[in-house]
């Protein structure tokens, strides 16, 4: 017999996880002094911000390209 696959909804939408990705990440890394682990996290917090933009446009209705 299969089991059967959880197939349980997230809490929140994708926009959402990921406005809160971003936040976080930005607010780790304005904790830290500079170096290596601050610029990882910033650039991981603006990769985030990307992700979502394109993901807003991909779902927009008209499609049209990013400003």
């Amino acid at each position: 017999m299969k089991k059967k696959r959880n197939r349980s909804r997230p809490a929140l939408p994708l926009q959402e996880r990921l406005k809160q990705l971003a936040f976080r990440a930005r607010e780790k890394a304005e904790a830290l002094p500079p170096g290596r682990e601050r610029d990882r996290l910033m650039t991981a917090a603006v990769s985030t911000e990307s992700a979502a933009a394109i993901e807003r446009w991909l779902t927009s209705r008209e499609l049209e390209s990013p400003k």
